[in-house]
């Protein structure tokens, strides 16, 4: 089955094998500040115990879906944009063969704002999260369904370790039962499906009615105005992760402030 997830995946590890080349998982091992610095997982905890609307602005040049966003791609400045219209955090996808990204855009956005930093891309290697680390991520994603449990578990104590928060992403009910097993309290519900990278507006909704108050849920993709987050918000949910509606906005700031309500 040759689909996006995998063939995102399938460069990944091309592109991994020649990070180690260059630098050991020994010599990022040294470089490890295991301080951490910008509280992410708090921050969502907090918004939705006080049911204050928190918008994880995403930034990235291009996406399989939507091909090229942003032409003159300069995320230091959408980052700064984004803190200056009241995004609680900033999400930004490294991955640089489909989403034209670069591992040292989180060094570039950490330098230019104080919000937490979420690093996005398709973590499969401890590796990553020492990367992660050193280019000044406060946050990784971690994509269930690309994972074993043991894997993820794993993969949390590491990051753990290194002063690293994570957010669970799951699609299916599937993703979800092992999630809630695992028991993260971070999990993230991704409308859009990675292999096909169609959406559903009503994936949130369907699978959230099975997740206990202990868990803090943020819902990702497809989310284009307040009047969506409302509906979101009856069902108790007040994180968004939200990239493209933003994105392609005429003013950056206003369309954070019109999500927020």
């Amino acid at each position: 089955m040759n689909n996006i997830l995998e063939q995102i995946c399938d460069k990944k590890k091309i592109e991994l094998s020649e990070d180690k080349k260059k630098c050991s998982y020994q010599s990022l091992e040294k470089l490890l500040d295991k301080k951490k610095k910008r509280n992410f997982r708090e921050l969502l905890v907090n918004s939705q115990n006080t049911k204050n609307n928190n918008i994880i602005a995403e930034i990235k040049k291009a996406s399989p879906s939507a091909g090229i966003i942003i032409e003159d791609y300069e995320p230091e400045n959408i980052a700064i944009k984004y803190e200056q219209a009241g995004a609680g955090a900033i999400s930004i996808l490294t991955e640089q063969h489909f989403f034209k990204g670069k591992l040292d855009h989180l060094s570039l956005i950490h330098e230019n704002s104080k919000v937490p930093i979420l690093r996005k891309d398709f973590i499969f290697d401890s590796y990553q999260i020492l990367q992660s680390k050193i280019y000044h991520a406060d946050s990784i994603l971690l994509i269930i369904s690309i994972l074993s449990d043991n894997q993820i578990k794993e993969f949390i104590n590491i990051a753990k370790d290194c002063g690293l928060d994570c957010l669970i992403e799951i699609h299916t009910n599937e993703d979800l039962k092992r999630a809630i097993k695992i028991g993260y309290p971070i999990i993230g519900i991704n409308n859009r499906n990675l292999k096909t990278l169609g959406i559903n507006h009503n994936n949130t909704i369907n699978l959230i009615t099975d997740i206990s108050k202990d868990f803090t849920i943020v819902v990702e993709s497809g989310i284009n105005s307040h009047d969506q987050i409302i509906i979101y918000n009856e069902i108790g949910v007040f994180n968004f992760l939200i990239g493209e509606s933003i994105l392609k906005s005429s003013n950056i700031k206003n369309k954070i402030k019109e999500l927020k309500g």
